[in-house]
């Protein structure tokens, strides 16, 4: 029976089904309120089901996101907004110890670094917070987080050792001081988890390990942090479980969590109720507390050189994690059990300045559902579904594992779930194969078995659900996946979504004969035997609105393919839920009297519709008034499109000005307030050659960034090479200029295989003297190193202590005395001790906004020549303030050419550019560090090994993405202005 937009009473096919519901399926079934800071004392607690808040089961729907790397406070906002609006109810951050200590005893969490800010920005979102401030994140930054000036401290890293603890100890009681003020139990914020350590896969076995654990578990308790704790295992090993180390008098206020990234092309594994349980089975390692991912893979990292995803950058990670990825994935996770789920990445932002450990670039954009610029990707789409699920159908956060079932196809994997309590029953079909396929399955229903149709895409996978409730009414069974259900005024609302195109069958128990209004849409319907069945197609959304039946309360039922449920938003206000429908984004809803305020974004002109609690008539966008009509749809609509966002135009970029640099190659060049290097020990797990100095970086304050070195020695005459061995991260390279003539230049290789993690790489570079400079007079020795990063810690071996510059040095037939420079982190107060290094123009500030360029050359820099050269320009934007846009800097060159670029704006450092490995071409340049509506200034600091032209042929401005809307971005300080 064909119904489009008219009424429809349906004939009674037999006699009305007594529906025998199982105990407290009769209850409504409503949306979780978000998390607040409301001031009031509240419980978090769990059991082996779920995280269980204010006596409420709450399944935590979480996205990681590190505000270290977005350093534009403003923009944390509209990353926050973006995850609560698409589902989420939770995110994870990481703390990185090196991002706000410069020094022993030094911590700023100020202006970019101001952690108690993004926790209250959370919390005002409405989401809650899973805090994880190491002592070690790893999280593919510099040091694992460790802070350079640990490198010179005695003490086993991650050990019990007391040295090491001390340091620890006064970290913790910084951050931790902060923390404290933002826990959900006292009300001032939405903090509900805490993390000890990070994938700490070392000292199992021995006491170290156990007291080191115990140490944490203790000083965290102490400095008031009452939620519970937890360690997340690197695997599913079964690592550190509760009871395995000491946890003082206290005991159920610890959880174990583990991390998950298997690989795309494989098949999802099963860790919980599926999975082999014991030990090694991921969340049945410990069966009394909720299963818990802490991390698993949203996308992957690339490194230097693009060997992860074929040189295509992070764009190839989301095209192998897709939307078909994460339902397959997540909701095999689901299906086992997880209840506290974390997505890493959700938002991978960018590893500015000298923060990316050595195995990446500058780009952490990870292939996540948010990407580096801010704009939502197709990902977000199943996330958006599964998070509002995980929130409305709050049946979900108690299911044991039920009978199994098979569909007639043994291609489609199925998993069955059940509520005790409520009798819902939950099914996961899985299609691991390259072909769609059509099956059948048999549903257990609060009305009997049925054998239902249900189409799984290719490699997709599928969650159906029967003994829901909509609201007051009863979802007996349904081949689509439920998304929402809410009660919005005087109705009840449901979501059913799914792929476009795919058919969907859905029957809802109703004592006696309804009336049913298709409004939109082709849908048909019959009634038998006390049940209202649905079927259509999936197209846009239809709708139908079911009136009687034995209900007072109508229930609107949608029906939406993945593209209209993308433009579903809920909202909670204190008279209700609101839902909105139709722009790009809707990011608040407050109600004012008769008047419902929303912000939000568009992109294309867009109409848009609002359900909203009873009183409401009129309504406001972004501050302007939104003209209404009412729609049997119980909603209001606009009586006109909302616009798109207006063309956004960038200027070239001209005017450039040029100067050479490194003046400390220059044999008369005074070096005379440099460090002497004169130390003889060092804590580095590097050794000291035998009768050479220390020559290591770290041990004369230098942590980041380039560092130079000048040698002087006094016969050259059997010199006929100079060999310099050094050790850096990824991509590091060594230059060297003898009495200022250029020697040549060294380059560490770039790693030629996916997941090529080696952190550490060493070499020892041999140049020839030139025979005009083996004489019997004084000579100086001039060496730049750009050391790139300190190795990570994840085998808690010390690996941060790896030595970083010079190692060593051998002139023949003379000794070398050396003096060092570079950066020690704290110059900049501001922007911190991760921005600039050691090179000249750095330490006297040619990458400042405000520095003098004007006796600059203006024609083109120079062309070969090993070292450093420096070119700078300004530009202006007018950008108009309704508008968000995203803008990048491209460079782009011949891919021979040897040279690599670090990018200042405003003088931050947003990134390096190696032209011949890459792969990334594109440089994301924040809103609140780049000025929409006024002046910028750009500054590249050009390295060169003097084999090739140097300097990049194309600098540009790239639109990366643009929405009318977005957030109040307020200009972060940028000194030298």
């Amino acid at each position: 029976m064909e119904l489009t937009r008219r009424s429809f009473t349906a004939m009674t096919g037999g006699a009305a089904l007594t529906l025998a519901l199982a105990p407290g399926a009769d209850r409504a079934a409503a949306a979780a309120e978000p998390a607040a800071a409301d001031g009031a004392p509240h419980t978090v607690a769990f059991d082996k089901y779920s995280m269980v808040i204010d006596g409420r089961r709450v399944v935590l729907w979480s996205g990681e996101i590190h505000p270290y790397r977005l350093p534009s406070p403003s923009l944390w906002r509209d990353v926050l907004q973006k995850l609560r609006a698409n589902g989420y109810n939770a995110i994870s951050i990481y703390v990185a110890w090196n991002y706000h200590s410069s020094a022993p005893g030094t911590y700023d969490f100020t202006g970019v670094r101001d952690l108690g800010l993004f926790l209250r920005m959370a919390a005002e979102t409405g989401l809650y917070v899973i805090l994880r401030p190491g002592p070690y994140i790893n999280a593919e930054v510099d040091g694992g987080g460790f802070p350079g000036w640990l490198t010179t401290t005695a003490g086993t890293a991650r050990t019990a050792d007391p040295t090491y603890l001390g340091h620890v100890d006064e970290w913790l009681t910084a951050v931790d001081a902060i923390a404290r003020e933002h826990l959900y139990t006292n009300g001032q914020g939405t903090v509900v988890l805490y993390q000890l350590e990070n994938e700490y896969a070392a000292h199992i076995s021995d006491a170290s390990g156990r007291d080191y654990l115990a140490h944490l578990y203790a000083k965290v308790r102490a400095d008031g942090i009452d939620v519970p704790l937890f360690h997340n295992d690197k695997g599913r090993n079964g690592y550190w479980v509760p009871g395995s180390f000491p946890t003082g008098d206290e005991s159920g206020r610890y959880l174990y969590a583990f991390d998950g990234y298997p690989s795309p092309s494989g098949n999802p594994p099963d860790w919980g109720y599926f999975g082999p349980g014991g030990a090694k089975g991921g969340s049945t390692a410990s069966p009394q507390t909720p299963g818990f991912v802490a991390e698993f893979g949203g996308g992957w990292f690339d490194p230097w050189g693009g060997a992860e995803f074929g040189g295509k950058g992070y764009e190839e990670s989301r095209r192998t994690r897709d939307a078909a990825y994460e339902r397959r994935f997540y909701l095999t996770n689901l299906a086992n059990g997880i209840k506290i789920h974390n997505v890493y990445m959700t938002f991978g932002g960018t590893s500015w300045g000298w923060l990316p450990a050595p195995v990446v670039y500058t780009s952490y954009d990870y292939g996540a559902a948010i990407d580096e610029a801010r704009n939502a990707t197709s990902k977000l789409t199943p996330m958006h579904q599964l998070g509002e699920l995980v929130q409305s159908v709050t049946d979900f956060a108690m299911l044991d594992r039920a009978q199994d079932v098979a569909a007639n196809d043994p291609r489609v994997k199925v998993y069955h779930l059940t509520n005790p309590e409520t009798g819902a029953h939950f099914y996961v079909l899985r299609n691991d194969t390259t072909a769609a396929v059509d099956c059948t399955l048999p549903l257990a229903t609060p009305a009997g078995e049925v054998t239902a149709p249900v189409t799984v895409g290719a490699r997709d996978a599928t969650l159906l659900a029967t003994g829901i409730r909509l609201g007051r009414r009863t979802l007996l069974h349904t081949t689509a996946q439920p998304m929402l259900q809410l009660t919005v005024g005087r109705q009840d609302i449901a979501v059913l979504t799914g792929r476009t195109g795919g058919p969907v069958e859905a029957a809802i128990a109703c004592a006696e004969q309804p009336r049913v209004t298709v409004l939109d849409g082709d849908a048909t319907t019959a009634y038998e035997n006390g049940a209202l069945t649905v079927r259509a197609g999936l197209s846009g959304l239809t709708r139908l609105l079911i009136e009687g039946g034995g209900s007072g309360t109508p229930l609107l039922l949608l029906l939406a393919d993945d593209e209209a449920s993308s433009r579903l938003w809920r909202h909670s206000t204190p008279s209700g839920p609101v839902l909105v429908r139709g722009p790009a984004l809707s990011r608040t809803a407050s109600l004012h009297g008769a008047t419902i305020r929303l912000t939000g974004d568009t992109i294309e002109d867009c109409e848009v519709e609002i359900w909203a609690p009873r009183g409401i008539r009129e309504a406001a966008w972004n501050d302007r008034r939104l003209p209404l009509r009412s729609t049997r749809s119980g909603s209001l609509l606009s009586r006109a499109d909302l616009p798109g966002v207006p063309e956004v135009r960038l200027p070239e970029l001209t005017g450039w000005r040029h100067a050479p640099e490194n003046p400390e190659s220059a044999a008369d060049f005074d070096d005379s307030d440099w460090t002497p290097a004169t130390r003889a020990t060092s804590y580095s797990t590097t050794p000291v050659p035998a009768g050479q100095p220390v020559l290591f970086a770290d041990d004369y304050g230098f942590h980041y960034g380039d560092v130079w070195y000048r040698g002087r020695f006094d016969d050259a005459t059997s010199a006929d090479t100079v060999s310099l061995s050094y050790s850096a991260g990824t991509q590091g390279l060594l230059m060297a200029w003898l009495d200022g003539e250029p020697l040549g230049t060294h380059r560490l290789p770039v790693p030629a295989k996916a997941q090529d993690t080696q952190g550490t790489w060493t070499a020892t570079a041999a140049f020839a003297v030139p025979e005009a400079l083996r004489t019997a007079a004084p000579h100086t020795l001039s060496v730049l190193v750009r050391r790139m990063a300190h190795e990570e810690d994840g085998g808690a071996r010390d690996s941060h202590k790896a030595a970083r510059g010079l190692t060593a040095a051998v002139v023949p037939g003379t000794s070398v005395t050396w003096r060092v420079q570079g950066a020690t982190g704290t110059e900049d107060r501001v922007r911190g001790p991760l921005n600039a290094g050691g090179l000249y123009g750095e330490r006297t500030g040619w990458h400042l906004p405000g520095f003098d360029d004007h006796a600059w050359a203006s024609d083109p820099a120079p062309g070969r020549r090993q070292g450093v050269s420096w070119q700078r320009t300004s530009f202006a934007l007018h950008v108009d303030e309704q508008v968000d846009a995203s803008i990048g800097l491209h460079l782009d060159d011949d891919a021979s050419r040897a040279y690599r670029v670090q990018i200042f704006l405003n003088g931050w450092n947003l990134g390096q550019y190696i032209n011949d490995v890459g792969p990334q071409h594109t440089f994301v340049l924040p809103n609140g560090l780049l000025r929409t509506r006024g002046r910028n200034t750009l500054a590249l600091a050009v390295l060169s090994d003097g084999t090739t032209e140097a300097g990049p042929a194309e600098v540009s401005l790239k639109l990366l993405g643009s929405a009318a809307g977005g957030v109040r971005v307020d200009p972060v300080s940028s000194p030298g202005l």
